[in-house]
């Protein structure tokens, strides 16, 4: 039993995580700019099956400074830190990439913050990152944790979004960085905003439907994260992904079958432009193959490796 502080945590991914930390026996203290809830909701969406003694919620203003929450991170055993603007919640005007930037960077240094003058601390800080620190590309060899860093707004994001974490390693602290790939559930992210296409018979691949997919399904997201808080060997970068990319085509088809909806109305590149700007081009329309070298060295077991039982899990398909 220990506890363990998530910042950020009152997203979809978040909640989960600290239901089932809850579950194993944990003390959950998730930080949220809105200050306390009256219950956690589930990873299904309704209240946790998670005793609810083991979670509440603490207010925090992340601007890079410390405050009266402080206290919280200097108790806490572990700190996930998952705060930060959603990626792909509204288009990349200047002044929502400033904010992209900003909500990482402030909030991570003032838990690197907190960290540095508690007494005694955490042992260990978790920090969220993503794929596209790689860069995205319209084709390309296998990424694993080992590869560069890419040259586009993300992959620069992720860059400077990891380096704040870094100083806490300095403190006795064991860093794990996790680089997310698309997380897979019909609750939020990515996989509920492709359902309403699908559902109206209007689904289909992106663009060329060539390029790349990593994903990993929301369980084994989850298992991962917690996998790293239980065991000392897992430290330095985790690729959050399956170890079975797809071609945007192959995940679209996969999604109607598991919609029981056909998968035949391909979005034209120069549309998705249009609409979401330089997203397209950097998010959408170009991909990555990465996968989790790290996490099958030291042994982690995906419950889903493969994309059809992972959209079967969320969709009830056969």
């Amino acid at each position: 039993m220990s506890r363990v502080v998530i910042a950020g945590g009152s997203g979809y991914l978040g909640r989960a995580l600290a239901a089932r930390l809850a579950r194993e026996g944990h003390d959950v203290v998730v930080l949220t700019r809105t200050g306390s809830k009256d219950e956690v909701r589930s990873s299904k969406g309704g209240p946790a099956a998670a005793q609810p003694s083991r979670i509440r919620y603490a207010g925090w203003t992340p601007n890079g400074t410390t405050g009266a929450w402080s206290e919280e991170v200097a108790a806490a055993d572990a700190v996930v830190n998952l705060a930060g603007a959603g990626i792909a919640d509204r288009r990349w005007t200047e002044s929502r990439k400033r904010e992209l930037v900003d909500s990482r960077i402030e909030s991570t240094r003032s838990l690197v913050a907190a960290i540095r003058e508690a007494e005694k601390g955490p042992s260990l800080f978790v920090q969220a990152s993503g794929i596209g620190y790689y860069g995205s590309y319209d084709d390309g060899p296998p990424l694993d944790e080992s590869s560069p860093p890419g040259h586009d707004f993300l992959a620069d994001l992720c860059v400077t979004w990891e380096g704040e974490a870094k100083p806490v390693q300095a403190f006795d602290c064991r860093l794990v960085t996790i680089r997310s790939g698309i997380v897979l559930s019909k609750d939020g992210g990515a996989l509920k905003k492709m359902i309403p296409p699908f559902r109206f018979f209007a689904g289909g691949p992106l663009g060329s439907g060539r390029q790349q997919m990593s994903w990993i399904h929301r369980d084994d997201w989850i298992g991962l994260v917690a996998w790293a808080i239980r065991l000392p060997l897992v430290t330095g970068v985790i690729n959050a992904t399956a170890p079975n990319p797809v071609p945007n085509w192959e995940f679209s088809r996969t999604l109607g079958r598991a919609m029981r909806r056909p998968s035949w109305a391909p979005v034209p590149g120069f549309v998705l432009k249009l609409i979401v700007g330089e997203m397209a081009e950097v998010a959408l329309l170009r991909g990555q193959r990465v996968l989790p070298a790290r996490a099958q060295e030291l042994g982690f077991a995906f419950r889903y490796p493969e994309l059809k039982a992972a959209l079967a899990a969320e969709f009830g398909a056969a």
